[in-house]
């Protein structure tokens, strides 16, 4: 399995995870719960009208942590907005859930993928591992 895939399937098996910005001087973390694969990417979905979109547009750098399974991974990197319909409907399509609140139509939906990702996957037993993609 691809770095990238590993990382998406660790994100998508801990369900939430925690995404780490930074607003002024101040960090913020809140609970996401998207990760997909599209054109060999990983993005995650906000909307633009969120705090957190603003803060990553001033600031890319973001961290994220989740767990799964007795393990958990820091990821680590630059998020890149993609504004694309196919990018935006890809995430939807991932994520039906979401289509009552988002449209790859609409201006709020705001997709980001990762670029210049490091990504760490910690336990309690096992040396960690990381990966970059």
């Amino acid at each position: 399995m691809e770095n990238i895939e590993r990382v998406c399937q660790f994100l998508k098996d801990a369900n939430t995870y925690y995404l780490a910005t930074v607003d002024g001087d101040q960090p913020r973390v809140r609970p996401f719960g998207t990760a997909h694969i599209f054109e060999n990417k990983l993005y995650i979905q906000t909307g633009k009208s969120k705090d957190v979109a603003k803060q990553i547009l001033a600031n890319p750098k973001v961290e994220i942590s989740g767990m799964a399974a007795g393990k958990w991974i820091r990821l680590s990197g630059k998020l890149v907005l993609d504004d694309r319909f196919e990018a935006k409907k890809s995430m939807l399509d991932a994520y039906p859930s979401l289509q009552n609140m988002y449209s790859a139509e609409d201006e709020n939906t705001a997709v980001f993928y990762f670029e210049d990702a490091t990504a760490t996957f910690c336990s309690f037993t096992d040396a960690p591992e990381t990966v970059t993609f």
